[in-house]
């Protein structure tokens, strides 16, 4: 049994995370997560992106936005920001938008704010994806974390058996070597070049990789010998990964910090963020 995985791509990023309340950071991953991104060109990211998202959050907030959302910036990789923005049902995406109907001055405020933001963008995206509870493993919460760890992969056409077959297998090691250890996985709905899927695993710090690295022998004990060849599986499945920081949750403390989280993403659902947000960041 060859699996044919076309990429496996690992990146960092560090969350721009505004304050939230505990009933919200409590209720963990969401069923439908929308990502957008937005990659900035050279020299234009920093305090020059913090500024005009915190436009954005300013204009919002001013007209009373329904959304929350959870934002990030790329710590490897291109420089991006990333905007996770978290439901509990495609549903409750289409009736927040039926909200900011309701509301006229939103529309002409946010687009006004965007202005000063397209500037300094090269590219920008937007993707949607699902919940996948038997991928996942002991997905928690954010509660106490400051890091995630992300890895995405995409799956050539016609390989879905043998990839539910492979994580299955990934899985059981890691229940019976490594039990402590968890992730959520999403899996890709609508988004270019399909056939993704995302993991996120977070951690209270950075040094946490460590132990995942420490770990390493234990899973291959319980996995046994030879199951990269069998998967045909890519570098990376097991290490590939984004680390994303929040920063201290005090928006009035860290006023770039929360233009950036309330400006696009709800991971942690409709109450995350202390501000309001526009659709998400991807990964």
């Amino acid at each position: 049994m060859k699996l044919k995985i076309t990429t496996a791509i690992p990146a960092m990023a560090l969350m721009l995370c505004a304050a939230g309340t505990l009933s919200a950071q409590e209720m963990g991953p969401p069923k439908v997560l929308v990502i957008n991104r937005e990659y900035t060109k050279p020299g234009k990211g920093g305090e020059l992106h913090e500024k005009s998202e915190s436009a954005f959050v300013a204009a919002a907030k001013a007209n009373k936005a329904p959304f929350h959302y959870l934002g990030m910036t790329s710590m490897t990789g291109p420089d991006r920001a990333l905007f996770f923005s978290g439901y509990d049902s495609f549903t409750a995406w289409a009736d927040e938008n039926k909200e900011m109907d309701k509301i006229p001055a939103l529309g002409p405020a946010l687009d006004h704010a965007m202005v000063g933001d397209g500037d300094l963008l090269s590219e920008t995206d937007t993707s949607v994806w699902t919940r996948d509870d038997e991928k996942s493993m002991n997905p928690g919460n954010l509660i106490g974390m400051r890091y995630m760890e992300l890895t995405l992969f995409h799956i050539k056409p016609g390989h879905d058996a043998e990839w539910d077959e492979v994580v299955k297998m990934v899985k059981d090691a890691y229940k019976k070597g490594v039990p402590e250890a968890n992730w959520v996985m999403f899996q890709e709905a609508y988004g270019s070049p399909g056939g993704g899927y995302l993991v996120i695993e977070p951690l209270k710090s950075i040094g946490e990789i460590d132990a995942h690295i420490a770990s390493g022998p234990k899973f291959a004990a319980a996995i046994g010998r030879g199951w990269h060849e069998e998967a045909g599986f890519a570098d990376g499945f097991l290490r590939g990964r984004r680390a994303i920081e929040p920063v201290p949750l005090r928006p009035e403390d860290e006023p770039s910090v929360a233009r950036a989280d309330c400006g696009r993403a709800g991971l942690l659902g409709p109450e995350a963020c202390s501000c309001s947000g526009k659709e998400a960041g991807g990964c």
